[in-house]
């Protein structure tokens, strides 16, 4: 039997890890198998801005589309009192 993440394409680009952390999120929420790549070269401060590549298994690629469509349409917000941010330092 192949292994699914045999199978993974692009779904779309963002320029940071912050961003594809919401939409991997969403993705694996809804039960989609899902990766991130590149967050390494995407914080980097360099001529050519670094991109961070989000990965869906190629049988997901539709619903993963709409599922990006209705979480852009939803303006998702961070909810930051869910979030851990850490301890302030003094």
């Amino acid at each position: 039997m192949d292994n699914p993440a045999e199978h993974l394409v692009a779904l779309t680009t963002v320029p940071s890890d912050i961003e594809a952390s919401i939409i991997v999120a969403a993705l694996r929420e809804a039960g989609m198998h899902v990766v991130a790549t590149g967050g390494a070269t995407a914080g980097f401060k360099a001529g050519a801005p670094g991109v961070v590549k989000v990965l869906v298994n190629e049988y997901d690629l539709q619903v993963a589309r709409n599922t990006l469509e209705e979480l852009k349409a939803s303006d998702a917000e961070i909810d930051w009192s869910q979030v851990d941010t850490g301890t302030p330092e003094a």
